[in-house]
């Protein structure tokens, strides 16, 4: 332990001197990643369809090589996935995370190259212990265990050597052995593939261990806490896991599950870190305890472009490199990586918080909005009106989804949510009144729709019985690993579906 120990506080200050480079000298390194992401791909298939070679310029890359999404580029991973190498990228690659994402039923698979994993995954949670133990140097986080909850890994049925899995179970597999030596429990019990089973497995093993700190998507987080205390009949974690300090974590925003976790784990010496990763990438962590703005990590073989918002759907949409963009202004991600993702939208949206150094918010998905009415109501203002009015009627929120009322005759729209309480409110009318006061507040446009009604009637809020979107998600089998509970659609589509399912109940 004391080994471990030393090793970690000397890359921790080698690696702190590194992250304060980028901090101060930003576009230089975005422009040696770009020149050395194209030498590198040069020879690729790819490389060789937009000729690399002569590219110089990032403003050259941007008029030769087109904005990609999933679809324009399916072609060239499913003959990466039968065992072609060098079409994107000139190493081999043997890895696929699977992601449906939250806009989509069709499975994605994202090439993830051994560069992507130790110079951009491995990095960031590197990285992120890295700046806890710089935050907090009197931690004892290695005295104990880690409970890293992740999906399912699998060989694919297209090629003997490559597979496929949720980005999270890629990582754990692939784990260096000074992180798997500290990680609970076992690979097999951890990359179980039957999530409910999983789940029970992990608890009954872990409850009986000295865990110091958590990793991963909160929303399955809860489902691992409140199975923890029902088998050990505790009040909460604490009792369990008394040297419990740390969790990582991301995938979702965490406001909605603030309040949960502070039951879970009544103490103000708690230490609670975002990240920002993906299966494209990580991209950002949070590096201060008292801000809620994410670091933007430029040194992790990513090259980076935004989109403001209102170019989306232009035919030929500007890109603004990062010296260029603004101050609170939305923008679409594109990514180019050292996975072979070349102008990706990433799907993605952002605003940057502060300039020097770039920090960011995340504030929602290009295809997660409503927008039926020019109301522009994004992801960020949602989490937001939420966590305002359970804050004030004492509710914990666990989850929502909310999407249109269509105009009906001479009736106006509106919006419909379904939120599912850890607890109630103290007043549910209460509730729905500072929830949509809260919207208007923070967007202007959906209060202009507001205004007496005309084009957005108030919210029509339904309260839903406990378990509705777990038993949602085990229906449509997303439960564990990255899948999530999506927040907003420009359609019925997810609201349909969960109201049909409440009302069989």
């Amino acid at each position: 332990m004391a080994i471990l120990n030393s090793l970690f506080t000397w890359f921790m200050k080698k690696r702190i001197h590194q992250i304060e480079l980028f901090m101060k000298y930003p576009h230089e390194v975005q422009e040696e990643w770009f020149q050395s992401l194209i030498a590198t791909a040069e020879a690729t298939e790819w490389g060789k369809k937009y000729d690399y070679n002569s590219i110089l310029t990032p403003q050259e890359f941007k008029d030769r090589v087109p904005i990609q999404d999933y679809d324009s580029i399916k072609g060239y991973i499913d003959r990466m996935i039968k065992g072609e190498q060098n079409i994107l990228w000139p190493s081999d690659i043997k890895w696929f995370a699977k992601s449906s994402g939250t806009t989509s039923d069709r499975s994605k698979f994202i090439p993830v190259s051994m560069e992507a994993l130790e110079e951009c995954h491995f990095q960031g949670g590197k990285d992120m212990l890295t700046v806890y133990c710089h935050n907090r140097p009197d931690n004892k986080i290695f005295g104990g265990k880690a409970v890293i909850l992740g999906g399912s890994s699998q060989i694919n049925s297209f090629n003997a050597e490559s597979y496929y899995g949720d980005l999270s179970s890629i990582i754990i597999r692939n784990l260096p052995f000074w992180v798997e030596i500290k990680r609970t429990p076992t690979l097999e019990v951890t990359l179980n593939p039957n999530f409910e089973e999983k789940i029970e497995r992990v608890a009954q093993i872990t409850s009986k261990q000295d865990v110091t700190n958590l990793a991963g998507v909160p929303t399955w987080n809860v489902v691992l806490a409140k199975r923890i205390l029902e088998i050990t009949g505790k009040d909460n974690l604490l009792e369990v896991w008394p040297n419990l300090e740390f969790y990582s974590h991301g995938g979702v925003s965490f406001k909605p599950y603030r309040e949960q976790f502070k039951q879970f784990i009544p103490s103000d010496s708690m230490y609670y870190l975002e990240n920002y990763n993906a299966s494209e990438g990580y991209f950002a962590l949070q590096d201060q305890s008292d801000s809620e703005d994410l670091l933007l990590m430029l040194d992790y073989g990513i090259y980076y472009e935004f989109m403001p918002i209102e170019n989306l759907h232009h035919e030929q949409p500007k890109t603004l490199a990062l010296h260029e963009v603004e101050l609170n202004k939305n923008y679409a991600l594109i990514i180019t990586t050292n996975a072979g993702l070349w102008r990706y939208m990433l799907g993605d949206t952002i605003k940057f918080t502060n300039l020097s150094p770039y920090r960011i918010q995340i504030t929602g998905r290009t295809k997660q909005y409503i927008n039926t009415f020019g109301e522009e109501l994004i992801v960020d203002n949602a989490d937001s009106a939420i966590q305002k009015a359970a804050s004030i009627t004492h509710a914990i929120v666990k989850d929502y989804t909310a999407g249109p009322i269509y105009f009906k005759e001479d009736k106006a729209g509106g919006h419909e949510w379904i939120i599912e309480f850890e607890k109630l409110p103290d007043n549910y009318e209460t509730f729905c009144q500072l929830l949509d006061q809260e919207l208007r507040a923070i967007n202007s446009d959906y209060d202009a729709k507001r205004f007496n009604n005309m084009a957005l009637q108030f919210p029509v809020i339904h309260n839903a019985p406990e378990n509705t979107f777990f038993a949602w998600m085990k229906a449509r089998n997303k439960l564990g690993g990255q899948h999530k509970v999506p927040r907003l659609a420009n359609n019925r589509d997810y609201l349909d579906p969960i109201l049909a399912m409440m009302r069989k109940d």
